[in-house]
């Protein structure tokens, strides 16, 4: 794994502070926001979940067993953190003559806060993000902490989380072996994570790249450019003056590459660039186009939006923000300080 470094670029310079996060589930809490509103009527039932220290795959599990359901009829639009108060929807393949008392679901633990009908499953994806609350405890730098806050309102790396890897890079590890024929992998859900890793590292690397040969707010000659709140994308061309003053002014990001088949968005000056940063893992990224999977494009920079921090005691600090989907809370932790769990 030497030979794939993880040391990525921090954008304002590595945090000197420390602070505690994960303290209780309670000091970590995830809103989703869906991407649609449920229709009112159908035969899948969508329910509004709030759980506390469980994983969404053994709430959809439990689901299908109180409903008694294939596990394949239960949906949801993305995984949350088990160490966590998260609030989010799952919807189960239910009849309209069937009612169920939600009440005597869960526990201690599990809440159905909300039910309501729609025609189709939820599936993966359909979120248009998630508001998280957070909260620091025992900081060490006051001052550093507050000035980092101020400097990330204009953005910061959009790197894959850690969770993306595995435990010590192990999905990551496992991807690489699946694409190298030295591994098999029958479980289709195990095979696309452990792909996306080896994907989202070629993203990272690009990405911490850039910021480190100071390409962060600078736009290259053929480089793709996404529109802020959209995944549309556009080619920058000569002059790129005007272009520079809308990625500054945040109506648009650059973005990398998610490595597959086809031609990439990005042409001439910007390409060459990607592809010289990639050189030494070109058989790797043969492997991903022969998979496949479709060349696509994912902005550089992340935006927390309305971002809001209050100073709740000594040392203690509450912080509230919104980010889109695929977006990682710990990707906004990291340019504020060195986070620490308890152990």
């Amino acid at each position: 794994m030497s030979n794939f470094p993880t040391q990525y670029h921090f954008l304002y310079g590595q945090p000197q502070g420390t602070a505690l996060i994960r303290s209780c589930n309670e000091d970590f809490q995830v809103v989703e926001q869906l991407g649609f509103e449920p229709e009112g009527e159908g035969e899948h039932l969508f329910l509004y979940i709030r759980k506390s220290g469980e994983n969404t795959d053994w709430v959809a599990r439990q689901l299908a067993k109180f409903c008694q359901i294939s596990p394949r009829d239960v949906g949801y639009a993305g995984k949350k953190d088990r160490h966590a108060v998260t609030e989010q929807w799952f919807s189960v393949a239910l009849p309209e003559r069937r009612v169920l008392n939600w009440n005597l679901f869960g526990g201690d633990s599990i809440k159905v806060l909300k039910t309501v009908r729609h025609p189709r499953k939820l599936r993966l994806g359909a979120l248009r993000g998630n508001r998280f609350g957070i909260r620091l405890r025992d900081v060490s730098d006051v001052e550093e902490l507050a000035r980092r806050i101020e400097l990330i309102k204009a953005g910061v790396p959009n790197y894959f989380g850690e969770q993306r890897f595995g435990q010590d890079g192990g999905n990551l590890q496992k991807g690489l072996e699946l694409i190298r024929g030295e591994r098999k992998e029958r479980q289709r859900s195990k095979k696309g994570m452990y792909i996306s890793a080896v994907r989202s590292w070629c993203f990272n690397h690009v990405l911490s790249e850039r910021i480190g040969q100071a390409q962060w707010d600078e736009v290259l000659e053929g480089d793709a450019l996404m529109l802020a709140g959209s995944k549309s994308c556009f080619v920058a061309e000569a002059p790129l003056d005007e272009v520079k003053t809308r990625l500054q002014q945040g109506e648009v990001n650059l973005t990398g590459p998610m490595w597959g088949r086809g031609e990439s968005l990005n042409v001439q000056a910007s390409r060459e660039w990607e592809h010289a940063q990639l050189a030494p893992w070109h058989e790797v990224l043969e492997r991903l186009e022969h998979l496949g999977l479709r060349q696509e494009r994912r902005a550089l920079r992340l935006l927390p939006v309305g971002l809001e921090a209050c100073e709740e005691s000594e040392r203690q600090w509450w912080l509230e923000f919104e980010l889109p989907s695929g977006a990682f809370a710990t990707s906004v932790l990291r340019e504020l300080t060195q986070v620490m769990t308890p152990e």
